[in-house]
């Protein structure tokens, strides 16, 4: 005969208990992985899942999730929870509308002056703002709109510095402005084309992500084989911006801007990645510094102006002088790239952040 399972102390049965703890959890999860990366966000960890008999998280999650009562409706229910077959196309079509609107504004601004080059400007920044919150309502950089209030502001301010700001800053210091300053097209451009390899690469980052979150059998586990996924996606999006980068800058006769438009699409890319994965705090506060320095530098040139205060724009012009007006951006938003790079793998490299696929409807 075998030997009966070891009973459990007291009589009482912990996972049971556990269960009633997180019972939206168990009913609502369409598989065990949701049950352990919903532990995982309460603060269960391996040694957590030891107490309940079970060697880890998933193994623990796999016994709660047999346990929910299903009848047959549900659980077919449940397996057809999937994207409907043309969704991937949609949100892929989607994703080159930016860059397309962009192109065409570029274009057109390129082949006309005066007030036509003024209201084809001012429309097309217009239609390519609406066409990127269309793109960005579907696909795996979609995030809730309670969301987005403080990432959109700074994002805006950051974009529309992307392409005025440089020359603006460069005509402060010399004295003026005294009529329009040049506009960095290229970068504007290469951005808006960019919008497509992010969302590719960051429906790449949530496939291999939920593909190693099956296959891991512990949370340190899954955190070691996602961490070189991510980092592998995010080099992949920074090498397609950088031709983007020298393929507009050689079509429209302008210096290709890599470590100003380098760095600020580095920066937006990755608060999008960590905003569509359910981490909102550390991005309003990366973009909102960047902006805040790009912010203060150009008021900082424009008040040194007044009497007693030409020291204001000393930093700025050491800067300037040393490397170009886009080390100005390029440091701001170089900084904050770099400091959400450091968190993204800390936080994305959870259980709990590929709970679902990114960019389910």
């Amino acid at each position: 005969m075998g030997r009966k399972p070891p009973a459990r102390r007291g009589g009482a049965d912990p996972v049971k208990a556990l269960m009633h703890h997180h019972r939206a959890l168990c009913e609502r999860a369409v598989d065990p992985l949701e049950i352990a990366a919903g532990l995982e966000a309460h603060g269960v960890t391996d040694r957590t899942a030891a107490r309940y008999r079970h060697r880890d998280v998933f193994s623990l999650a796999e016994e709660m999730y047999a346990r929910v009562p299903r009848d047959a409706a549900t659980r077919s229910t449940e397996h057809a929870v999937t994207e409907a077959p043309g969704a991937h196309a949609w949100w892929a079509a989607l994703a080159l509308l930016p860059g397309a609107l962009c192109t065409a504004v570029v274009l057109g601004v390129r082949i006309t002056d005066g007030r036509p080059r003024l209201v084809i400007a001012t429309a097309g920044a217009l239609a390519v703002f609406l066409g990127l919150r269309l793109a960005l309502r579907r696909g795996p950089l979609h995030t809730a709109p309670d969301t987005t209030n403080g990432t959109g502001a700074w994002t805006c301010w950051l974009l529309v510095y992307a392409g005025l700001g440089d020359g603006l800053l460069s005509a402060g210091l010399d004295g003026g402005p005294t009529g329009p300053w040049p506009l960095a097209t290229a970068s504007v451009l290469a951005l808006a084309l960019a919008f497509a390899p992010a969302s590719w690469c960051a429906h790449l980052l949530a496939v291999r992500a939920r593909r190693k979150l099956a296959a891991s059998r512990g949370l340190a586990d899954f955190a070691e084989s996602v961490r070189p996924v991510l980092l592998m996606v995010f080099a992949l999006f920074l090498c397609a911006l950088a031709a983007l980068l020298a393929l507009c800058g050689a079509a429209l006769d302008e210096p290709a801007a890599y470590a100003a438009a380098g760095s600020l699409g580095a920066l937006l890319l990755l608060a999008r990645l960590l905003g569509a994965h359910g981490f909102t705090r550390a991005p309003v506060l990366a973009l909102g510094a960047a902006g805040s320095i790009e912010v203060i530098a150009l008021a900082a040139v424009f008040a040194s102006r007044l009497p007693g205060c030409s020291f204001l724009a000393v930093p700025v012009d050491t800067v300037v002088g040393a490397a170009g007006p886009g080390a100005v951006p390029g440091l701001a938003c170089g900084l904050a790239a770099l400091t959400l790079l450091i968190h993204s793998t800390r936080t994305l490299t959870r259980a709990s952040a590929h709970a679902a696929p990114s960019g389910a409807p």
